[in-house]
């Protein structure tokens, strides 16, 4: 590998800064995982997926709306990742579970942080029903700094969301950034949606911001399986 390839790896991985007032700094590493699950074993792949995903430093949201994949595992790897050429094969018994996935490297804020906003941890048992917002994001060119200000953003008033991430790629698949959002239950959701089409009504918000700085987004409404 050539010296100028390392040195672009290198700013990939080193912590990001926080673009926005109380943002976290993207100090560590995640791998997203998306899948598919072959017909017929949906059920079979979910149980695989709680129970092969690390304990207590991930996160398996299940597809209910949206874009095509059934599951997406958000991994915590710490502050850095290695991939070994022996790979990580699933168990044989897992092979045919899934006809399709894709694996993203990504930078986040720290696990606390992350676990915080997504109701894990201690709160994992009073946050079951909660609701997750799946969101990728393509920058239109030029445009990519401005994006990630709009996304770092903090919520504005009367938004009912009840905690969000903001994860940038470093290695996969052909998206900047990915988001995901917490609400505490499908009411808090519809509140927030019915908020923003009201405010879109009126030819400003989010909605027409995005559209200044996004060639390409998805939005996938899920919920967890695990924790």
């Amino acid at each position: 590998m050539n010296k100028s390839r390392l040195l672009f790896l290198a700013l990939l991985v080193a912590p990001a800064v926080a673009t926005a007032q109380n943002a976290p700094a993207r100090t560590d590493v995640y791998h997203v995982h998306v899948t598919i699950a072959t017909p017929g074993k949906a059920a079979a792949l979910g149980e695989y997926l709680k129970t092969s995903a690390p304990a207590g430093h991930s996160l398996v949201l299940r597809h209910q709306d949206g874009a095509e994949w059934d599951y997406v595992v958000i991994e915590h790897m710490g502050t850095k990742a290695t991939v070994e050429a022996a790979g990580y094969p699933p168990a044989p018994s897992a092979r045919d579970l899934s006809t399709w996935h894709g694996d993203t490297f990504v930078n986040g804020p720290a696990w606390a942080d992350f676990a915080k906003a997504m109701g894990l941890g201690d709160n994992a048992s009073k946050t079951a029903g909660s609701v997750y917002v799946v969101s990728t994001y393509r920058a239109v060119p030029g445009h990519r700094d401005p994006l990630e200000k709009m996304l770092s953003a903090g919520p504005a008033s009367g938004d009912t969301t009840a905690g969000a991430v903001l994860l940038a790629h470093l290695e996969g698949a052909p998206w900047n950034f990915l988001t995901i959002t917490r609400y505490n239950s499908w009411g808090d959701f519809a509140t927030n949606e019915a908020n923003s089409v009201a405010q879109t009504a009126k030819g400003s918000g989010g909605w027409f911001e995005l559209r200044e700085h996004a060639g390409y987004h998805t939005d996938t409404l899920a919920n967890r399986v695990a924790p």
